[in-house]
């Protein structure tokens, strides 16, 4: 009974703010905190689109003020009210204000700071519903926390939108180039935007989880302003799939040109990529069967097969597993150097100072070495045949099966495979590889007969 008692009220209340604002703005008088209560009534109707466009109209008129007049009222509005219908159309309002207004407005910066002085809190939110009325009260608790969850996994995908938002204003204003002209930057241009998308591609897959903890479950999956609200959030993540899809792309062509500490991390989004799409295409599936969105507006979903995620995981452990062997082999044989060289296992311990950028032709490193006075040029770490054309070809041949009989082969001192049984048919073998290792810290007139 009490429960009935307190829905009644706060549906009155609600209404009678709506009332109020609409005999105010009648009158002429123009106020966005009455705007902003009839845009957010507690019907079922969907998000009005004028709404949008006088909001627009009043930030365009006078920016500063606007923006400082609006946050007060919506934090007001979302903070107090107990209505899932208006606290889920104020998300929906503050989402299309975020997508509609001008990429170099205040408005996003005005956001930033509203919440970080805990003036607007999106996550951890603190709505909690108490407008369902269903027969039953079973039934009701019920439906009023499958609206509670939903308003609350929202709030929480606005809030990560929003730093999102933040990050591509930072890189717009420091002038970085798309992925097609990554391709004519200098080494450490392309070293700097690579660094950035390692940064990005975590929180665009942070991103689209909050997309799929967005579904809502029993009769929030049946409201009409539900449905009318996830169509704004599966079109989004749309866009955010792909730019995800194609920010990948770029840093996995460069995979092998990282460092060792960005190579590890990019394997890493990578590898939960594969993950996230199995996922993605459930959860697609699932919009689909409720008529979300049309059939021809979901992308298609790229699947990584396990195989390439465990061949390119082999390529990069044995690729420095080699590297550091090798170093501490021809380390040990005896230098003329007073102290012995650092591997590279020490170097990527250290600072982003002291690490190293390997490229196709030259490596470079900060620690000095003397090499002789040859033409040769440096060949990298991975020498890539050209018949391969990418690194998904060098996957597909690091997993062929060699032809030699079983236990016939092992690994001798110096990293590479003899035969046990004439070991001088170990130069014939080291002739036929096709990748080709380069140590930084050998010296050519060392090498042992």
């Amino acid at each position: 009974m009490y429960r009935r008692i307190r829905q009644v009220l706060n549906a009155m209340r609600e209404q009678g703010c709506v009332g109020y604002a609409k005999v105010a703005t009648m009158g002429g008088f123009c106020d966005l905190d009455l705007l902003i209560v009839k845009a957010t009534a507690p019907d079922d109707l969907p998000l009005p689109e004028r709404y949008v466009h006088q909001f627009l109209k009043i930030f365009s008129i006078s920016p500063v003020v606007s923006y400082q007049a609006f946050f007060h009222s919506f934090t007001r509005r979302f903070g107090k009210t107990r209505s899932w219908r208006v606290a889920l159309k104020c998300l929906l309002l503050l989402h299309r204000l975020l997508r509609t207004v001008p990429q170099d407005s205040l408005f996003r910066a005005e956001l930033l700071w509203v919440r970080a002085n805990g003036l607007l809190s999106l996550y951890p939110c603190h709505f909690r519903d108490n407008s369902s009325s269903p027969s039953s009260s079973s039934s009701s608790s019920s439906s009023s926390l499958n609206f509670t969850n939903f308003i609350r996994s929202y709030a929480r995908l606005l809030d990560e939108a929003i730093d999102c938002f933040s990050m591509d204003d930072e890189a717009s204003e420091d002038g970085i180039s798309s992925s097609e002209e990554l391709q004519i930057q200098s080494l450490s241009e392309k070293m700097k935007e690579i660094g950035r998308l390692l940064e990005v591609l975590p929180q665009l897959q942070s991103l689209i989880d909050r997309v799929m903890d967005c579904r809502p479950a029993a009769s929030a999956s049946r409201s009409f302003l539900v449905k009318a609200t996830m169509k704004h959030i599966i079109r989004d993540s749309f866009t955010c799939y792909s730019t995800f899809q194609r920010d990948i792309v770029v840093v996995m062509d460069s995979l092998f040109e990282l460092p060792y500490r960005r190579c590890i991390a990019a394997f890493d989004i990578y590898k939960k990529a594969a993950v996230q799409a199995a996922q993605l295409c459930e959860f697609y599936d699932w919009c689909k069967a409720r008529g979300f969105c049309g059939s021809y507006e979901y992308p298609c979903i790229d699947r990584i097969p396990h195989l390439h995620i465990r061949a390119l995981e082999n390529v990069l452990h044995g690729m420095w597993q080699m590297t550091d062997s090798s170093s501490s082999n021809i380390s040990s044989m005896g230098s003329p150097s007073p102290s012995p060289s650092p591997s590279p296992s020490c170097l990527s311990e250290d600072d982003d100072d002291k690490e190293m950028v390997r490229t196709r032709e030259i490596m470079v490193s900060t620690q000095w070495e003397k090499f002789e006075e040859d033409d040769d040029e440096l060949a990298p770490l991975l020498q890539l045949d050209v018949s391969y054309g990418s690194w998904e070809a060098l996957l597909e041949a690091s997993i062929v099966v060699s032809h030699d009989p079983p236990n016939s082969l092992f690994c001798n001192s110096n990293g590479y495979r003899d035969r046990i049984n004439d070991p001088r048919e170990s130069t014939k073998l080291m002739d036929g590889w096709k990748m080709q290792i380069y140590n930084p810290f050998h010296h050519p007139q060392n090498m042992v007969n």
